[in-house]
């Protein structure tokens, strides 16, 4: 059993991009099946921990490839980093294995209370010590954009235990102590869950116009995103910087036709007005930088702006202070702001424990970035107000924007050549996508090596650049819808849903006024 739980949980990870095999997705049954056989709670605790170990580690291979980046000082990590990371994020799965079988009689009552469980534990993991929900139960369904649109009403997390109820009803065919007509039932009222979920979905992507649709866009504004793929190891080789940069800029030429057009633009008439490039575009520690912004300036469009990413450095305080920032900048070289990344990479972008551990951010840097103070939405000449996300910040569902001043729409600037060109750039863009159908906001995505993206509120994939590719895309902006369910209560629907669940399931448990103990 211990094999089959690590393969199961290895299995379910087929069904996230870029494979979307979405059939494997029915492996959270497997989680099920092994809980509900399990002799005692440990057992229970240690066969979700499997689970949820090969899960993640088929799931997080990628990982590696930011350990080789700079293998001389790095590649020691990689054991730590794909194994010790899998290793800590399966305690989650653990503790609500254990807990469900402790609480929950076998059958319906484990069915329901393990899916509401295991949804808490996941919604921990995406915020306990700073959180990492990466991969979470939703991101299964990847694959059909239509299964995508609950997130709408009730958030990636709410979405999960959706999946999960749905996913996991198969193993009550397994579990022998399980009546038929339990099984039928509880079979059929997840199918019905599944079409209730896959019509609604539909007809929601329907009313959503389309970018070249009537509605579907912003008048006016054309979005250019530049993908200039440097590979990660050259990106701060000074002999390297000045082709980089060069290559940034003859792609943002407004006279150089973008090499992908997405729908909706004339063939000519539209020319940007913003040109978006990645996190950390410019590999210069920007301080006092006017002859580099001089330079920069020539490729912002008359009126609009240019949106880069790159490092800074301020005196805050005495103290000399690096930031991960997103630079606005007018055809005039005038910067109309700084937003600081705020959601910093643990032991990528600083050290936990530094005095401790002996050990420097992944990142080309011997020092700590600093935190910025979190979303803003931010006012830019040649487009509607926008809310900045800086690589992985785009995958937490409750930092996107600013609740009190809500955006237009959203910016992802990235630097994926961290992830390889596997699974890692692809996963990231199916999080990050869920974003916009939560907030009913479209998002540019300028990642550097890929993938670049434009997407509507209803998470459809406008246009793209795939990875490893050098080149510009020319988009007009989607247009927002009006603020869906999750954008106006969070996490609400979410503890409605879990609490409902764990009622009926604790309901289950005392109906008989007895349960079989388990050791």
């Amino acid at each position: 059993m211990p094999l089959v739980a690590l393969g199961a949980g290895a299995a379910t990870a087929l069904s996230l991009a870029p494979l979307h095999l979405l059939p494997f997705a029915l492996g959270h049954a497997a989680l099920l099946a092994v809980v509900a056989d399990a002799a005692s709670v440990r057992s229970a605790a240690f066969r979700a921990w499997l689970w949820a170990l090969g899960y993640h580690i088929a799931g997080l291979h990628w990982i590696a490839n930011a350990m080789l980046v700079n293998a001389g000082e790095h590649a020691w990590l990689i054991p730590f980093a794909n194994l010790g990371l899998p290793a800590v994020l399966a305690l989650y799965a653990a503790l609500a294995g254990g807990l469900a079988r402790r609480l929950f009689r076998n059958g319906w009552p484990l069915w329901l209370g393990l899916a509401a469980l295991y949804t808490v534990a996941e919604w921990v993991r995406g915020h306990a010590f700073t959180g990492f929900p990466w991969n979470l139960p939703s991101a299964t369904v990847d694959g059909w954009v239509a299964l995508l649109q609950p997130a709408a009403l009730v958030g990636s997390y709410g979405l999960s235990l959706l999946v999960l109820v749905v996913t996991m009803a198969p193993a009550l065919w397994l579990d022998r102590s399980v009546s038929d007509r339990v099984r039928t039932v509880a079979s059929g009222s997840a199918a019905a869950l599944f079409l209730v979920l896959a019509g609604w979905g539909m007809m929601r992507e329907a009313t959503i116009p389309q970018i070249a649709e009537p509605g579907g866009s912003v008048p006016g504004v054309v979005v250019r995103v530049v993908q200039g793929n440097v590979p990660q190891r050259d990106k701060w080789n000074p002999l390297l910087k000045p082709e980089h940069l060069g290559r940034y800029i003859t792609l943002s030429d407004p006279g150089r036709p973008a090499d992908v057009r997405a729908p909706g633009l004339a063939a000519s008439a539209d020319r940007p007005t913003v040109v978006a490039w990645p996190e950390t575009a410019v590999a210069h520690l920007i301080g006092n930088a006017p002859e580099l912004m001089a330079a920069l300036a020539r490729v912002a469009p008359p009126g609009g702006s240019l949106v880069f990413g790159a490092p800074r450095v301020a005196q805050v305080d005495g103290q000399s202070e690096v930031y991960n920032s997103v630079f606005a900048l007018d055809d005039r070289a005038r910067l109309d702001w700084i937003f600081d990344k705020a959601h910093l990479v643990p032991f990528g972008e600083y050290v936990p424990l530094r005095n401790i551990l002996p050990v420097n951010p992944i990142v080309q840097s011997r020092r700590d970035f600093t935190p910025g103070p979190g979303p803003r939405t931010l006012e830019m000449k040649g487009a509607p107000p926008v809310s900045l996300l800086v690589c992985y910040e785009a995958i937490f569902p409750d930092g996107a924007v600013d609740p009190a001043d809500r955006p237009a729409w959203l910016l992802n600037a990235t630097n994926d050549a961290w992830f390889g060109r596997w699974s890692g750039p692809y996963q990231h863009l199916a999080i990050a996508r869920l974003r916009s159908i939560e907030q009913g906001l479209p998002m540019i995505r300028a990642a550097n090596t890929g993938v670049s993206t434009v997407i509507d509120p209803a998470g459809r994939i406008v246009a793209s650049i795939g990875i490893g590719v050098t080149g510009s895309l020319d988009s007009l902006l989607p247009a927002a819808i009006p603020v869906p369910l999750f954008g106006v209560f969070g996490d609400i629907p979410l503890i409605l849903m879990v609490v409902s669940l764990l009622a009926v399931s604790a309901y289950g448990r005392f109906r008989d006024g007895r349960r079989t103990p388990a050791n």
